[in-house]
């Protein structure tokens, strides 16, 4: 897998931690958490914009915002205990379709 694929992938799980810290924070009035948002979005926003230098932007931010939507849909059904309908699971199941043509079928990916 290309390098920027990882440094894509790892920018999704930075914001994933960073907004599941969003959540327990408990709307910034705990400390730990607050501080832990702030340093994964600064960290995924950092590798985001690496990722820009090979890739063009819609494409970077379709795939990072898809995967993190998706992302943190399972945290809070797991972690948080959030149910999702079924017409919720058809669109999560769509956006990672989505995902899917790009990164297979689209020739404006890096590859």
């Amino acid at each position: 897998m290309p390098l920027h694929y990882l440094t894509l992938i790892a920018a999704v799980i930075f914001e994933t931690i960073g907004t599941t810290a969003l959540q327990a924070s408990a709307q910034f009035t705990r400390l730990g958490p607050s501080v832990l948002v702030v340093l994964a979005y600064g960290i995924a926003f950092y590798l985001l914009g690496l990722t820009l230098k090979v890739m063009p932007v819609g494409v970077v931010y379709a795939i990072w915002s898809g995967l993190g939507i998706v992302s943190i849909a399972v945290i809070g059904f797991v972690v948080f205990g959030q149910r999702l309908d079924l017409p919720a699971v058809i669109g999560l199941a769509l956006i990672l379709c989505g995902i899917l043509v790009i990164h297979l079928l689209s020739d404006t990916t890096t590859h």
